[in-house]
């Protein structure tokens, strides 16, 4: 989101307009992987976005469904077999143009499935995009099937929260945008989330009427990280599955139950909301469905997003594998960038994956594919201590504005001062050194370490998780007080000190990958066993891969770099320990080289300590 609106996107500063609670999730952690979070006022959303939109300068908005494409003969030398010219619409009528893209959604064949019901729709209520489903199939387009789902809509004035976990919203508030100062809603009128759990009996009922369920079969891949209820019963059997009870709008009476994504049949949906506490006496808005759609295989697009086999084609979204949240704003970013782009002669704006998420996010797409709706996470990206939300602007706005053009004069000067303030605020805290005892003198609230090197500058103490701008200011008011008087600043300075040094060992991190690509694996690896932070997905990637180097778990699709980086040093590490256990005498166990397996050999050394800090996937 912050790399979106570091292009200027909208959802950002929409989002700080209607949101009713927010919170950074991972607080805990490190600001590398702290993820802003905001449940949205529907109706003000959608009121705050169509102002916007209907208010932009030069943009003609026109409702209507696409059928079909005006398609025509191809650009000499340019990739592609014809180049598409417009749209032809539901009505017949056409609307021409330098460019297309195409936001498809869960609307391409879509299908909705409640229980053993089935009929054709996008989203409930809505109907599906079949003629152009049909179009893109006849260009020959590799096309997938994925499927979602969305859970059933309750009554909030049914539910018991009395005996429930209550999560209260940040305050105060973090704002999306760099642009927001604040965001519209005051920090104790925003509403709270609760938490509560399913248990074993809402299990039962899944369990028995799995027979009812024609969704939930695995003939199409559906969320791995988001599934629909049945799914994890099915997966984990005979555990509680958290439900965030999330409220809709300051005014609405609808409560969405995130967790609670279901396909039974609406009686039996139901009998599941009834069987969790708080949810006794709820009453069902609308029950919960599932939508299965069409697909087009993303390694068919350039890293502009724009189609390989139709010149000025581009796709963003759901259309591309991904879900529909914060990954599809990023495409359509990108793509409604370089469709513009294309239509000028320029050349297309490209985010490597050194400069952010959506760079890691496209490049994935385009090159690896998908067999699952993709979501973005922090491990799957190499330079992640880099790429943190607060420095966004300092990455992608100057780009966006003298490269794309998509960036307003406004954003750009503000990210043109903060860039230019944190360089002098770093230089002026490098200026400051002193000996260690000397800031012990300064600094008496703050724990420093006798043993480093004398002279430390304010930058290095600013890396003690004690230290902060406003303690190092009324130390030294000139020439800090200044960079602590802006709040912002103040906290940005504070992150780039921290991980200074934690850039610099990525990077090590990422040479130590290449260095040891030739290095093999054992063929008798049990990749569920070992000791080593993996993620489920991960290691049954790797189990069904079984990849004989480290070179080559770098080319499986899905496998995250940091996981490389840990199954590397769990490997050395293991090779070490079978070298030591080959130079002592073998009295007692005995253990034959052929069919001594890694496992075992992990096993035998499990007590001992190794030597790295494993990275949580």
């Amino acid at each position: 989101m912050r790399e979106v609106d570091a292009l200027d996107g909208l959802c950002g500063r929409v989002c700080d307009r209607s949101g009713v609670h927010y919170k950074v999730l991972n607080r805990c952690k490190g600001p590398a992987v702290w993820g802003l979070r905001a449940q949205i006022d529907r109706g003000l959303y959608k009121e705050n976005m169509q102002k916007e939109i209907l208010n932009t300068p030069l943009l003609t908005v026109r409702e209507a469904s696409v059928e079909d494409l005006l398609l025509t003969e191809p650009e000499p030398g340019c990739p592609g077999k014809c180049k598409v010219t417009g749209v032809v619409l539901g009505d017949g009528s056409t609307v021409c143009a330098g460019s297309v893209i195409l936001t498809t959604g869960t609307f391409l064949r879509g299908m909705i499935h409640i229980g053993l019901e089935m009929h054709p729709a996008g989203r409930l209520g809505d109907q599906p995009a079949i003629g152009l489903a049909h179009t893109l199939e006849k260009l020959g387009f590799a096309v997938g099937r994925l499927k979602t789902g969305t859970p059933p809509r309750l009554a909030k004035d049914t539910i018991d929260f009395s005996g429930l976990e209550e999560r209260a919203a940040d305050n105060p508030p973090v704002p999306f945008s760099f642009l927001s100062e604040a965001v519209w809603i005051k920090p104790e009128d925003q509403l709270s989330c609760y938490l509560t759990r399913t248990n074993l009996k809402a299990q039962q009922i899944i369990r028995d009427n799995l027979h009812l369920n024609s969704h939930v079969r695995e003939t199409t891949r559906g969320p791995r990280y988001c599934p629909s209820l049945e799914s994890k019963v099915l997966r984990f059997p005979d555990r509680e599955h958290q439900v965030w009870l999330e409220p809709e709008g300051l005014e609405s009476n609808v409560i969405y139950p995130q967790g609670m994504s279901m396909t039974l049949p609406a009686e039996l949906q139901e009998q599941v909301i009834k069987s969790v506490p708080g949810l006794e006496k709820a009453k069902m808005l609308q029950p919960g469905y599932g939508v299965q759609y069409d697909f087009l295989d993303p390694r068919q697009l350039t890293a502009s997003l724009e189609s390989r086999l139709v010149q000025h084609l581009f796709f963003a979204g759901q259309i591309n594998g991904t879900t529909g949240y914060e990954e599809a704003a990023a495409q359509g970013v990108i793509a409604g960038i370089n469709a513009c782009l294309r239509v000028q002669g320029k050349p297309p704006f490209t985010v490597s994956r050194t400069e952010g998420y959506v760079g890691v996010l496209i490049d994935d797409l385009t090159t690896l594919g998908t067999s699952e709706p993709y979501r973005m996470f922090t491990s799957r990206v190499e330079f992640r201590m880099s790429l943190r939300p607060d420095n966004a602007d300092t990455r992608l706005t100057h780009r966006g504005f003298e490269e794309a053009g998509c960036v307003s004069q406004q954003r750009y000067e503000q990210a043109v001062k903060m860039r230019a303030a944190l360089e002098d605020g770093i230089a002026t805290l490098k200026s400051l050194q002193f000996s260690i005892s000397k800031w012990s003198q300064l600094l008496p609230g703050v724990p420093l370490s006798s043993s480093r090197r004398s002279p430390v500058s304010a930058f290095d103490i600013l890396q003690y998780q004690d230290a902060n701008m406003e303690i190092l200011a009324k130390a030294i008011p000139e020439p800090l007080g200044k960079l602590a008087q802006w709040r912002e600043l103040a906290e940005r300075l504070k992150i780039e000190a921290v991980y200074e040094w934690c850039v610099v060992n990525q990077q090590q991190e990422i040479e130590e990958v290449r260095h040891d690509e030739a290095l093999e694996l054992p063929d008798d690896l049990d990749y569920f066993a070992i000791d080593a932070s993996l993620s489920a997905e991960v290691r049954e990637k790797l189990d069904a891969n079984r990849p004989q180097t480290i070179g080559a778990v770098s080319r499986i699709p899905g496998i995250t770099p940091a996981a490389i980086v840990n199954l590397l040093r769990f490997v050395k590490t293991n090779h070490r320990k079978m070298e030591k256990l080959k130079a002592v005498p073998r009295s007692g166990k005995m253990y034959s080289d052929k069919t001594t397996s890694q496992r075992q050999i992990s096993a035998e050394f499990s007590e001992e300590e190794t030597k790295f800090v494993k990275t949580p996937l």
